[in-house]
């Protein structure tokens, strides 16, 4: 008895087993909603900074493009094997610990991350290891939307806020304008004052944009290495931008006072920003001329 080649490959294909997802999406759903209401307080009091403090604007984004790279890697994530690791019930525990610990001690970095720590422990416990592994990135991303704690923010904005000042005397020095530097302070030809405060240190920007450009790279691009040029360029792309909208700033105080301050001052802010993204992009846009470059 003869079995035709059309037959054949039609038995082969019905008795072959369809994909089965095994993660537990329903599971792992429930419980990371039984840990946000855990850390209601918690996130309440995150969301609020995030509204008032203008160095975490960029914050509100932060679980969007998380939320968006999980989507993007569906595939990977649902074919990953799942096996439930009970031994990260401790990262629970250890989560809630961590939560409490920073309550107690009005240490809301330690508080905050607590909830990063217990969703890890729960997607741990229930999937396994070979989920979490391909959750990575989305997971560090979202360290990004917990301001640093005050006293590394502090260490970073001195340093940033000194070293601005004497770039931007230095620029306007260049341009023809006799500054005198004492401290943070520029006094301009006319006695104008021009005092470099902590909002114009660059600290802002530079978070902003290393969250972009973390971001952008694992987004727009697949080579390892300019992934890491991306993040290394934006410190002296935050610096430099800043410290031309000092110098700018300063430029106007000496001939447009009255448009050197309030809401023109927040515009120039917002146009260096976008300065900086497209300084971002252009470095970007390099690094492929020197692949095309290096393949010819």
């Amino acid at each position: 008895m003869s079995v035709s080649p059309v037959a054949a490959e039609g038995g082969s294909a019905s008795s072959a087993p369809p994909a089965k997802i095994d993660l537990p999406v329903p599971a792992i759903l429930f419980y990371s909603a039984l840990v946000i209401l855990l850390f209601l307080p918690v996130l309440s009091d995150l969301v609020k900074q995030w509204i008032n403090d203008e160095n975490m604007g960029y914050a509100f984004f932060v679980p969007l493009v998380a939320g968006y790279v999980v989507w993007l890697d569906r595939d990977r994530v649902m074919k990953a094997p799942v096996k439930p690791c009970w031994p990260a019930l401790a990262l629970v525990v250890w989560g809630f610990l961590q939560m409490l610990l920073g309550l107690l001690g009005a240490l809301s970095f330690l508080s905050r991350t607590a909830f990063i720590v217990t969703l890890v422990g729960v997607v741990w416990t229930i999937a396994g290891t070979a989920v979490i592994r391909t959750l990575l990135f989305p997971i560090v991303l979202l360290f990004f939307m917990v301001p640093i704690p005050l006293y590394i923010y502090q260490r970073m904005t001195i340093p940033l806020q000194g070293l601005a000042t004497s770039l931007a005397a230095f620029g306007l020095e260049v341009l023809g304008i006799p500054v005198m530097q004492e401290g943070n302070v520029l006094t301009l030809p006319d006695g104008h004052l021009l005092d470099v405060v902590d909002a114009c240190s660059g600290i802002r920007s530079l978070l902003s944009l290393t969250f972009l450009s973390v971001a952008y790279g694992r987004l727009f691009e697949s080579r390892r290495w300019v992934k890491i040029a991306l993040v290394v360029a934006t410190v002296p792309i935050a610096i430099a931008c800043n410290a031309a909208r000092i110098t700018l700033t300063g430029i106007l105080t000496e001939y447009k006072p009255d448009i050197a301050e309030g809401i023109y001052h927040a515009f120039e802010g917002w146009v260096i920003f976008m300065f900086e993204l497209l300084t971002l992009l252009a470095f970007h846009r390099l690094t492929g001329l020197f692949r095309r470059r290096s393949h010819a």
